[in-house]
């Protein structure tokens, strides 16, 4: 009775279950009829949308980065299409195959396969950047399961070391991380466009559907610098650097009228083109990080001071006898003792007695006044990474010996662009241009008034004495040109103050004075051997790279040549 009972409800179940069954199956069927014949629209898009989802992929189309040229169009930086190699590890798992990958790409299997081992969860992994083109088709080529190709661009500078510090460098991405290429990424990189395609089970593409959103691409830089003084610079100050033992040494040229960089090279040096992107001693663009005690240089700007106070003139003569002075603790002797000399003559002969004298009666506040006009202390605002300002202080309390210094060009510090900026108010009629990396393409901007046009001639004729005969500077001369300028050398300062016997060489420079184009600035760190001094070290660097940059300039030489001097209605 019992399992006659228990019967009825058996079937219960087992009749709902098969109905449930039909209902399902009803369902599915009206579902499949629906979407391919009823509504058939309806029906296409969802079905197709089902198929994208597992097929079709979006991909990101690389922008071609902008081209940096110099002034004149040459090319400096340009970007070069290349192809990467990248894997699916999920896809790529087999021995052999990785074994034949890793053959192919130069690597060690055992590597590789570690490598393949710790992404399996990914689906991208690169294996090999950058590559010519024929050279990644030669490995897609072997057919090897989960491997495929990139296209992507790889950054060329055809100036090699020539001009690197100046423009810098990019990462494996393509993205800016020295240099210009830093300063202005923003400006060079462009937009990454978007694409669709569609692929199989394995990954591979089977065929491209479209773009859908155009790659834009970065815009171009020009600099302002010539390509063709930047070799000859180059060339001149490797010469003088590896032949003197220096630790290190940088030409700066600008141009007097624009403040445009014509030339601007350092060395050491590092080739962007390597796999390694050099030391970072070699990276450093020195002229516009490395600071320096200028040392005599100030010495010009030091009778800028003397000659606005109203005490002196050019002809103003000063007693040096007997060749030396004590201020405080200290003495500061001459060489010899030049007696009773010019202003004027003060600079040409690098007087300290007289530098001394002009900075006992002046007092560092007007001096120091007349160095911030020129730009000591303050940034030149290229806008390169890690430019520096130097220093300039500004004491409560300032020591006799300091205030000397001062007058001196040490116990501040200045860059030897910031150097050169400075002698551009000579060269321009005592007005200092805004410093350019960029070509200004005629549109030259407004300069700071710094000093009156007549100071200015005075300071340049008194600066081209510096170059005669009889002064310190007569390795300067440029045959067939007038020119002036300023030695300097200085200590190098160490663990315990001044080295004695360790020198940091400066000339600065301007030519041709009587109708001045350009300002150099030659600095050459720690020279080995006898010759240390600015003139005997820098000058005749200033000199080889200034006779090479009027010819390039098209600057007729001077109409007349001097071998001495005098200073209308005075004594040198």
């Amino acid at each position: 009775m019992r399992r006659a009972e228990r019967q009825p409800l058996s079937l219960w179940r087992f009749y709902l279950v098969v109905v449930l069954l039909c209902c399902l199956l009803v369902l599915l069927v009206w579902r499949v009829l629906s979407l391919q014949i009823f509504d058939m629209e309806r029906g296409y898009a969802f079905l197709q949308d089902q198929g994208a989802n597992r097929s079709v992929r979006t991909a990101e189309i690389p922008a071609y980065r902008g081209v940096i040229t110099d002034r004149r169009g040459e090319p400096l930086a340009v970007s070069t299409p290349v192809v990467s190699i990248w894997v699916d590890p999920g896809v790529l798992n087999g021995a052999e195959d990785v074994a034949r990958l890793a053959e192919a790409i130069g690597q060690p299997a055992g590597v590789l396969r570690e490598k393949i081992e710790r992404f399996k969860s990914k689906k991208f992994l690169y294996v090999l950047r950058h590559q010519v083109p024929a050279r990644a088709r030669e490995i897609i080529d072997m057919g090897i399961p989960g491997v495929h190709g990139e296209r992507e661009y790889r950054r060329f500078y055809p100036a090699g070391e020539v001009a690197a510090q100046l423009v810098g460098f990019t990462n494996v991405d393509g993205e800016g991380i020295a240099g210009l290429e830093l300063a202005y990424d923003d400006w060079l990189r462009g937009t990454l466009g978007k694409k669709r395609y569609i692929k199989d089970l394995h990954g591979d593409i089977v065929r491209d559907i479209g773009v859908l959103q155009p790659a834009v691409p970065g815009k171009d830089l020009a600099l302002s610098i010539d390509l063709r003084m930047q070799y000859v610079q180059h060339r001149e100050l490797q010469r003088a650097v590896t032949a003197l033992g220096a630790e290190s040494g940088t030409v700066v040229t600008l141009d007097s009228r624009t403040g445009e960089v014509l030339a601007m090279v350092n060395y050491p040096v590092y080739n962007p083109n390597g796999s390694k992107s050099g030391s970072a001693a070699s990276r450093r663009n020195r002229a516009l990080t490395d600071t320096y005690e200028p040392g005599s240089t100030m010495k010009s700007m030091t009778l800028v001071a003397a000659l606005e106070s109203g005490l002196y003139t050019p002809q103003t003569m000063i007693d040096t006898s007997p060749g030396r002075i004590r201020v405080g603790p200290k003495v500061y002797p001459d060489p010899r003792n030049y007696g009773e000399i010019s202003v004027a003559r003060v600079l040409q002969k690098s007087s300290q007695v007289g530098v001394t004298k002009i900075a006992v009666a002046l007092g560092h506040e007007p001096i120091r006044e007349v160095f911030g006009r020129f730009g000591i202390g303050v940034a030149p605002g290229t806008g390169f990474p890690g430019e520096s300002a130097g220093s300039l202080p500004n004491r409560a309390r300032w020591y006799s010996t300091e205030k000397i210094a001062l007058a001196f060009g040490y116990g501040i510090t200045a860059t030897p662009l910031q150097i050169a900026s400075a002698y551009t108010v000579f060269a321009n009629g005592g007005v200092r241009p805004p410093v350019s990396l960029l070509a200004l393409e005629g549109q030259v901007p407004a300069g700071d008034r710094v000093i009156s046009p007549d100071m200015a001639e005075q300071l340049m004729s008194m600066l081209h004495t510096v170059t005669i005969e009889d002064g310190t500077a007569r390795k300067a001369r440029v045959s067939g040109y007038r020119v002036g300028g300023k030695t300097g050398t200085v200590h190098k300062v160490g663990p315990r103050g001044y080295e004695d016997n360790k020198y940091v060489a400066l000339f600065a420079g301007v030519a041709p004075v009587d109708d001045p184009r350009i300002v150099t600035v030659v600095v050459i760190n720690d020279p080995k051997g006898e010759r240390y001094g600015g003139g005997a070290v820098a000058a005749p660097v200033f000199s080889a790279v200034t006779r090479a940059t009027l010819r390039l300039l098209n600057v007729p030489p001077s109409e007349f040549e001097t071998t001495n001097v005098a200073l209308a209605g005075g004594v040198l």
